[in-house]
């Protein structure tokens, strides 16, 4: 396997376990929008999925969500995964740039979107009677990683 050009080894390692990351898209009015999400790690290539699952949201229509809007108008995002510990020597972050794209399963040809879901089941055992299949995805290709810490595991 070649080495991740974007993720060093031990950030992909504080990163791929993760339960939760804060995705930052950018809002029509140009303020950062937070929100936290699923996501997994591709094996390879320092790309992230995030499910755009059906529990209740403001809107039962992926495309309609905020986040989704967001990506469609301007693919800049960033999400941040955190480790917080009392003993501060503990404390450790990672922070990765990145373009986001739409995965719909409608328009999918390579099976990439089938191997995400199946992958987003495995981590989260709540997405298995969650229909991720028909919905789309959040596709991040990171660009840029930054971290600060001891990313060591736990």
């Amino acid at each position: 396997m070649a080495a991740d050009p974007i993720l060093t080894t031990a950030q992909r390692a504080f990163l791929a376990p993760a339960r939760r990351a804060v995705l930052a898209t950018i809002a029509p009015d140009g303020r950062p929008r937070l929100v936290p999400i699923c996501f997994v790690l591709d094996d390879v290539d320092p790309v992230l999925y995030s499910a755009l699952d059906d529990k209740p949201k403001q809107t039962n229509e992926p495309r309609q969500l905020a986040r989704v809007q967001d990506v469609l108008r301007d693919s800049r995002v960033a999400i941040l995964v955190d480790r917080w510990d009392e003993d501060w020597s503990r404390l450790a972050w990672l922070r990765c740039h990145g373009t986001a794209s739409l995965m719909d399963p409608r328009d999918e040809l390579t099976g990439l979107h089938v191997q995400a879901v199946e992958a987003l089941r495995a981590k989260y055992a709540p997405y298995r009677s969650h229909d991720l299949a028909g919905r789309p995805l959040i596709r991040i290709e990171l660009e840029r990683a930054t971290s600060w810490g001891s990313l060591d595991p736990a």
